[in-house]
């Protein structure tokens, strides 16, 4: 996930301050791991240089100042052009477990143990998810199933890759 863009998609709703977007992005899509301030901060200054956000000033209080930053036209085409361009699913064909597979069998290690390790730890995650959604809201719902449905996509391939581990060992070898 793009932390920038999806910044500047939730500046693009309204005018606002960079701790008020950090409590909207982790609201949004913060499930299990919060967006952290400094990284916030660093961005907006990105965006503020790119001319994709203009700070409105300075209000001075009890505190340090604070920002209040809102989007350009160029933020806004930026956000559009973002929104609109389909992201590639899996721009690549190697995986973590793909090649602990790989490298297990030219070790003449138990890649079937391997692939019964990764299938426990899936459907732990997957237990985990499917309890995060007992009563969530409908945003929450759509951010497990998401995540449910890939890691049921890696189960196949665990499924199918351990049925054909034989054959596999057998032409890396040949290779």
């Amino acid at each position: 996930m793009n932390n920038s863009l999806t910044l500047l998609g939730l500046l693009s709703r309204e005018p606002s301050y960079g701790y008020d977007l950090k409590h909207s992005y982790d609201r949004y899509f913060g499930t299990g791991k919060a967006l952290a301030f400094g990284q916030v901060y660093s961005t907006l200054a990105r965006m503020v240089r790119d001319e994709l956000i203009r700070a409105l000033g300075d209000e001075t209080g009890g505190g340090p100042d604070r920002k209040k930053y809102e989007i350009t036209t160029a933020g806004q085409d930026r956000v559009r052009a973002w929104l609109f361009t389909p992201d590639v699913p899996s721009e690549t064909l190697q995986s973590n477990l793909f090649a602990k597979t790989v490298i297990a069998l030219l070790l003449d290690d138990d890649a079937e143990r391997l692939l019964d390790v990764q299938r426990a730890e899936h459907m732990s995650r997957m237990r985990a998810l499917t309890r995060l959604k007992r009563d969530a809201d409908l945003l929450r719902v759509l951010t497990c199933d998401h995540g449910l449905f890939h890691i049921e996509a890696d189960l196949r391939w665990i499924d199918l890759t351990s049925a054909r581990l034989t054959q596999l060992k057998k032409e890396l070898r040949s290779a």
